[in-house]
């Protein structure tokens, strides 16, 4: 396995497939459209974000988008996991531990002195953030009507 940029082509597949990844990352309550995707992640992408894709033998398997975030009381600049993803026919592999040690790594040589991450309440990959070493900061929560 290889953990790296996106080409061109690649980063297209990323958006392409980025409103299912992030059905799956809300647990199925919001269903964003490919409009959507492009104006949450074309601001990141113009800011530094970037991604980092795990590939083998050419087959995109799965993909992190990492950069930057301030945090919103201090003003102080954090590395930050704005999401993770591996196609379903390859989970259960260990890829998403790897897309997680490699963006850890470059963020942390990068200097900064905290990463975080956002996670919907009951998704299954907290028990990996968990793994890795994170814990939980914050919590939103919400009355619906």
């Amino acid at each position: 396995m290889e953990i790296r940029k996106p080409n061109l082509a690649e980063l297209e597949s990323i958006l392409q497939l980025s409103p299912q990844a992030l059905f799956e990352g809300t647990l199925g309550s919001v269903r964003p459209t490919g409009e959507k995707v492009k104006q949450l992640v074309e601001p990141l992408l113009r800011k530094g974000c970037c991604y980092l894709i795990a590939t083998e033998e050419e087959k995109l398997m799965g993909w992190i988008l990492i950069g930057t975030s301030r945090d919103q009381f201090s003003d102080e600049i954090i590395g930050f996991i704005y999401e993770l993803y591996v196609m379903q026919e390859f989970r259960g592999k260990g890829i998403s531990k790897h897309l997680m040690k490699n963006a850890i790594e470059q963020l942390k040589s990068e200097g900064y002195p905290e990463i975080r991450l956002g996670v919907f309440a009951g998704n299954q990959a907290m028990k990996l953030y968990k793994q890795m070493g994170f814990s939980e900061r914050n919590v939103t929560m919400s009355l619906r009507f």
